[in-house]
């Protein structure tokens, strides 16, 4: 599976701001795990993550040349390595493309904190879908099974994109306002949801610890089983508020339950 097929994936996230994608391909290789950012150990007090310095597997993606790029570093944070995110007006991300493997009976664990909410962030509302913080599940399937509207959706993204979306998406995110537990799809395909389990700024500077069984919240969000997984990807995004915000990123791991 190619990186780029995330590029699809957030021109049609981010759609409506989206004209052109960056499409200099890099070759890579699909990861057995993710790779544990607490085993990096560190020279210096941060490194930077970007084409010529990659992370274990992790790959920066951008949505277009002309948009900012969110900035990742390793960093030293409270006796770890972390990845720390610093978004000003940006949107870009890391994402690492796996060997397909069912999630049956599998849970998703990670650590992230905030250290700031968007306060004009509404996730309904494609021209002010922002967040913090977003870890992104991406899944295959047979895509002859979509509605003409999905298929059409699809057809767009890869019209602007040049690439292919992935059959389905699966996003956890920091909402600023939205319920946790709520489900929110997106605007422009039913192929893309997003599941709030942080909120507002009750929680900002403390690390949040989840646990998601990866099956259940597929077949909450789609109703349907879901396809192998095939990627996952992180994303700290400020492009549609034009705003600041700063969120750490912890280990992420895929256990069977």
């Amino acid at each position: 599976m190619n990186r780029f097929i995330f590029i699809g994936l957030f021109t049609m996230l981010f759609l409506s701001a989206c004209v052109s994608t960056n499409t200099q391909k890099t070759s890579n290789t699909e990861q057995e795990d993710i790779k544990k950012f607490s085993q990096i150990r560190l020279d210096e007090n941060f490194k930077p993550i970007n084409d010529k310095n990659q992370l274990l597997g992790w790959y920066p993606w951008t949505l277009t040349p002309s948009k900012n790029k969110t900035s990742y570093t390793l960093q030293k944070y409270q006796g770890r390595t972390v990845i720390h995110a610093d978004a000003d007006s940006s949107a870009s991300g890391l994402m690492v493309p796996l060997k397909p493997r069912t999630v049956e009976g599998k849970d998703i664990i990670w650590e992230w904190k905030a250290l700031g909410h968007i306060e004009d962030a509404d996730n309904t509302q494609g021209h002010t879908d922002d967040a913090p913080l977003r870890l992104i599940l991406a899944f295959d399937g047979d895509k002859s099974k979509l509605s003409l509207k999905d298929q059409m959706a699809f057809e767009l993204a890869q019209l602007i994109s040049g690439q292919e979306m992935p059959y389905a998406t699966l996003m956890y995110i920091w909402s600023s306002i939205h319920h946790e537990k709520q489900i929110i799809t997106n605007k422009y395909t039913s192929r893309l949801k997003m599941i709030i389990v942080d909120t507002g700024d009750e929680h900002v500077g403390t690390w949040r610890k989840h646990q998601r069984n990866i099956e259940e919240d597929y077949r909450a969000a789609f109703q349907e089983d879901p396809g192998k997984l095939i990627a996952v990807g992180i994303m700290t995004d400020t492009d549609n508020t034009k705003s600041l915000v700063k969120a750490i990123y912890g280990d992420i791991e895929i256990k069977r339950k």
